[in-house]
């Protein structure tokens, strides 16, 4: 499994459990740098599952009613009403093969993984999140972006010319939750169209994208709440969703100076490990402190400074 340096700090509706984790100091390029984290407020939050019933005209996470034991509110001071991060969610249509769609995991996913960001590092960071079309003018104010269940993506012409446009001039695409190979051909179908003559490689672990805020020494699985449960009593302790989605894929698209410009996050559910972190202190130890978390912060940490 993949490991940070030390524990996420939680809490259950129930008890505390133990808090501190130390981040790993970076002298980054962008205008932040890590800080202690030793008396951050305890939170643990996140529930959900499959898709949430988004209001038609939301344009932030934080409109979307939460599912579980609520999510995280916080402040920015003064000042920093424009000048922090945003977790973009994509909306897109669905290709009517694939089941879930650009909905699944939020609002949880996308709230709980910004309050960790904000939590763990000195990034000021949205904490409504922001819910946009890739046709969106919009777009081009945000450097990261997130696409969930690309096996049931579906993008229309105009769509893909924005996303290349935005690709080419220093954006950042996640792709995530996405298992098997069916689901594998549609994302990288629609991505080969999107940046033709472009082909995806697997991103090796002594990148440093694995080597930012958390160490990570494996790409560990994250499976879908029940699943999650039920492995702590199998004897294989099953983690995959299908029989074709064993082993976990994080694969990348380079720009002609090795710059990635999208990552996928293949037979793994990151969501997941982000929205459900509520729900056991064994799920949460096992999937969401261990992986989902150091993963997204150390994603999102590499796109900011890169």
């Amino acid at each position: 499994m993949e490991t940070a340096t030390t524990n996420l700090p939680s809490t259950t509706p129930s008890r505390p459990l133990r808090r501190g984790l130390s981040c790993r100091r970076w002298l980054a390029a962008a205008a932040f740098a890590m800080g202690s984290v030793a008396a951050m407020a305890q939170w643990r939050g996140g529930w959900g599952g499959g898709e949430s019933r988004v209001p038609p005209d939301a344009r932030t996470a934080r409109e979307v009613e939460s599912h579980s034991t609520d999510t995280p509110v916080w402040t920015n001071p003064k000042g920093f009403g424009s000048d922090v991060f945003t977790f973009v969610r994509v909306k897109y249509d669905h290709n009517g093969r694939m089941g879930g769609g650009w909905q699944t995991d939020t609002p949880d996913s996308d709230l709980n993984l910004s309050y960790r960001l904000q939590q763990m590092t000195s990034m000021r960071v949205d904490p409504d999140g922001r819910f946009l079309r890739l046709t969106d003018p919009e777009l081009s104010r945000y450097p990261f972006i997130y696409i969930v269940e690309p096996g049931a993506l579906f993008l229309g012409k105009d769509e893909i010319e924005a996303l290349r446009n935005y690709l080419a001039n220093g954006g950042f695409l996640m792709l995530d939750d996405f298992w098997g190979k069916a689901e594998w051909d549609n994302a990288a179908d629609v991505m080969q169209q999107v940046l033709p003559g472009k082909a995806f490689v697997e991103l090796p672990l002594d990148h440093p994208l694995y080597h930012g805020v958390f160490q990570i020494t494996a790409k560990g699985q994250v499976p879908n709440y029940r699943l999650g449960i039920r492995s702590q009593f199998d004897p294989e302790h099953r983690t995959w969703e299908r029989e074709d989605a064993t082993v976990v894929h994080h694969r990348v698209i380079l720009d002609d100076k090795d710059r990635i410009m999208v990552i996928a996050t293949h037979n793994t559910d990151n969501g997941d490990g982000w929205e459900r972190e509520g729900e056991s202190d064994y799920f949460f130890h096992n999937f969401s402190e261990k992986i989902s978390f150091p993963l997204g912060i150390n994603i999102i940490f590499y796109a900011m400074t890169h």
